[in-house]
């Protein structure tokens, strides 16, 4: 029998993974260069959003049991700064960002839900540390999924239902049950 905190940490991975899907399925309509396009002078690029997510998730969840989730060697502020890298350079970034989560995740058990950890400074329970989490990194691949969705326009393929097939979908899941 599944324990209420497997069945959360289970969960909080699938939820990051899903999040994870929709960017990467964002990243496979764009071309090199889309990477790079900002909306607006104000807004971040797609490969901006990738460093800063791949260093908040280095920085929080190395040794997240024993140390402040907001590093010494991190420079957040560079995150934000604009380094052209090829497709494959970000995607090494991305990825060990996320594989860096994902381990850190998997290796908790259950009497660490309820440790305190730090985020600068903060004592934050490992729950709560986690569901930041699940809501700062959805954010941001809300914004990749939008510019991409801003970039690719007509010719955006829908990473749900796509508008007015609402009924047809139902009615497809229901037909396989």
């Amino acid at each position: 029998m599944k324990t209420i905190a497997t069945e959360f940490l289970e969960t909080a991975i699938k939820r990051f993974q899903d999040s994870r899907g929709l960017a990467e399925k964002t990243f496979t309509q764009l071309a090199d260069d889309d990477f790079y396009i900002q909306p607006n002078a104000a807004s971040n690029s797609i490969a901006v959003i990738i460093q800063h997510m791949s260093g908040n998730m280095l920085s929080r969840w190395t040794n997240f049991l024993s140390e402040d989730g907001e590093k010494e060697w991190r420079n957040r502020d560079k995150e934000f700064e604009t380094h052209v890298l090829g497709r494959e350079q970000l995607m090494y970034i991305w990825n060990k960002g996320w594989d860096c989560l994902i381990s850190a995740l998997k290796e908790l058990k259950e009497e660490d839900l309820l440790k305190s950890i730090l985020i600068r400074d903060e004592k934050h329970s490992v729950i709560d540390a986690v569901h930041r989490q699940l809501s700062h990194y959805p954010y941001h691949v809300g914004q990749i999924v939008y510019i991409g969705r801003l970039i690719r326009n007509q010719q955006w393929k829908s990473l749900s239902i796509p508008k007015g097939q609402s009924e047809i979908f139902n009615k497809n899941m229901k037909s396989n049950q």
